[in-house]
């Protein structure tokens, strides 16, 4: 079986990513792009749908997978992995090189750091999700060489290999400072080799570049190194040639063990990306922001009624969801799926997630420039006709439409901004627009006051005239649609902490109904949500309690995976992560936690 989910490490090279377990097994890896076909699926089924695994040869040599030694070098995403053997000890450097038009490269690096240690490298390379086994030759400068129609892939190593039923073995001894290395490099099988790569040349300059990024990072209060390894994630989860963050580098990892909550996260969401501009901004990244930006204006060119949730990294519109019935998917969680069907939904917090990261980005001396502009005005003029009608929500519920609440509170939230624009001039709209903009305001203020709050139990709810309560509704003071002295905000904390809170006192999203369709239209449970439990860190400290946001925030870290990484949810019966891994939402909402404690914002401050 696949390893625990946080058993995971993540390497990358800003184009994708591949997921290395404790014992030495790249288990998820996809090429050339975060959402290509993957090589190694072995995450998502079984071992025949590809791995890569290296490490001491003899099992009785292998540590249980808890005792492992790993660890990045510091301020970046290379990764080591040491193993202490009966005759010696050993580890093995994994990274990614970085690159721009280069072919995509897993390069690993064994070295003997005492004794010696038998090494063994097991290679089973499947394209289209482990559906399709290549044809494998030698050609006559030793390379191995994998093609099946539009891929290929090129392993170099210093090591002797050796085929045996459809897998490439390496079998080698490596001594006190002696090392061996191994390059694994996709191309289009219809060019030319790529060029053999310096593994020595190549982690040199990957540990220089990462080392520089890291170096960038202005923050320098409590908890900067969870901050920081929180920052190189999102990095690593960045399409570098249009600046494109993806939510996850992984598709279908469960939010229920066995469950069906399996969904594809390589994509963008505007919502999770618009967010991490903020934090990229207050920590000194503003050229990641600048070209998250830039991708954004590309990404929704055209017509505001087609405005997405999401879009592919490049910004691809179609995102059609299929099932991939040949996994058996992670620890027999299925379906999997590729593509996403909650592209093409109604939600309309999206505009306003949009409006606050435009808007942030020229309070921090970053103006995105006259065309954001304009269109933060026609999207402004397309939710004039839309705000009123019932969406799928932040959530992208499955189920029917509703009113919700969080909708209808970011809907202010893009007028409100947009307003702003307008009267510092910004952005120039007819007089009589503007006013009726302002109307706009306070009509939809005035409606979510009226329908969306329960005066009975002093809380508002997750949608008009629901009972159920959602852990979005933590956002209003963020936002600025209340002061988070308002009673009705108060009151919404406590009902939320007390009516979402798990056993151990994380939070769930909202209700769900176990074996019968729920309010998102699925069956099924999940676990606290990492991002909304960051979400009340943020409440508590924003409403005096900083003590009570301090330790919930340092609970939370203490979630994090010995690497310090995060999945999308916590599940509170297994004690384990659960759900894409790593997810930008959670990281990005630990940034935010963090700064917030770093300087705690006044009772009454509300953005």
């Amino acid at each position: 079986m696949p390893a625990r989910i946080e058993d995971y490490a993540l390497i990358g090279d800003l184009q994708t990513a591949a997921l290395v377990s404790r014992d030495g097994s790249i288990d998820s890896m996809c090429l050339p792009r975060f959402d290509s076909d993957a090589v190694f699926a072995h995450l998502l089924g079984t071992e025949e749908h590809g791995f890569w695994r290296i490490g001491p040869s003899h099992p009785s040599h292998r540590p249980p997978p808890s005792a492992a030694r790993r660890h990045y070098l510091p301020g970046t995403l290379i990764l080591v992995s040491e193993w202490d053997t009966p005759t010696g000890s050993a580890r093995v450097i994994d990274f990614m090189p970085p690159r721009e038009s280069a072919a995509p490269q897993a390069i690993r690096i064994v070295e003997g750091t005492a004794g010696t240690v038998a090494m063994r490298s097991v290679l089973r390379m499947r394209f289209g999700y482990g559906r399709v086994v290549p044809w494998v030759k030698t050609t006559a400068d030793g390379r191995l060489h994998a093609i099946a129609g539009p891929d290929s892939l090129w392993l170099d190593t210093t090591a002797g290999t050796y085929g045996r039923d459809r897998t490439t073995y390496a079998e080698f001894t490596v001594r006190a400072g002696e090392r061996v290395e191994f390059a694994l490099s996709w191309q289009p099988s219809h060019q030319p080799p790529p060029p053999v790569p310096d593994a020595t040349e190549a982690v040199e300059a990957a540990e220089k570049y990462w080392s520089q990024w890291s170096s960038h990072c202005t923050y320098d209060g409590p908890y900067r190194e969870a901050l920081l390894r929180s920052l190189i994630t999102l990095k690593a989860l960045t399409y570098a040639p249009t600046g494109a963050i993806v939510a996850a580098p992984t598709t279908s990892l469960p939010e229920q063990i066995g469950g069906s909550r399996n969904w594809d996260y390589r994509y963008t969401w505007l919502r999770d990306a618009a967010i991490t501009l903020s934090s990229l901004l207050r920590t000194g990244y503003r050229d990641e922001a600048r070209a998250w930006c830039a991708w954004l204006l590309r990404a929704v060119a055209g017509d505001p009624e087609n405005l997405q949730i999401m879009y592919g990294i490049a910004g691809e519109r179609s995102l059609g969801e299929v099932e991939l019935d040949w996994l058996p998917g992670y620890e027999n969680s299925s379906p999997v799926r590729v593509g996403n069907g909650a592209a093409h939904q109604l939600q309309l917090d999206v505009y306003g997630e949009v409006a606050i990261a435009l808007h942030a980005a020229r309070q921090a001396g970053h103006g995105p420039g006259e065309t954001a502009a304009r269109l933060q005005v026609k999207l402004v003029e397309y939710l004039e006709s839309v705000w009123d009608k019932p969406d799928e929500g932040i959530w992208e519920i499955r189920g029917p439409r509703r009113h919700f609440v969080h909708s209808k509170v970011m809907a202010w939230a893009a007028v409100d901004r947009t307003v702003t624009l307008v009267e510092s001039g910004g952005a120039t709209v007819d007089a009589g627009v503007l006013e009726r903009w302002r109307r706009l305001r306070t009509t939809i203020h005035a409606e979510v006051c009226d329908r969306g709050y329960d005066p009975v139990r002093g809380t508002f709810t997750q949608s008009y005239g629901s009972r159920e309560l959602d852990a979005a509704l933590l956002l209003i003071p963020q936002v600025g649609f209340l002061p988070v002295t308002d009673p009705r905000v108060i009151g919404t904390i406590d009902a939320v902490r007390r009516e979402l809170s798990t056993a151990d006192g994380f939070l769930r999203r909202y209700p769900t109904a176990g074996t019968e369709p729920g309010l998102d239209g699925l069956e099924g449970d999940e676990g606290a949500f990492l991002a909304c439990s960051f979400w009340l860190v943020d409440a508590l400290a924003m409403s005096g309690r900083v003590d009570e946001a301090r330790m919930l925030l340092e609970r939370l870290l203490d979630l994090r995976s010995d690497l310090g990484l995060l999945a999308e949810e916590w599940d509170p019966a297994r004690q384990r992560q659960v759900g894409n891994f790593p997810q930008a939402f959670s990281h990005v909402a630990m940034c935010d936690s963090i700064l917030r404690l770093a300087v705690p914002r006044p009772v009454g401050s509300s953005h």
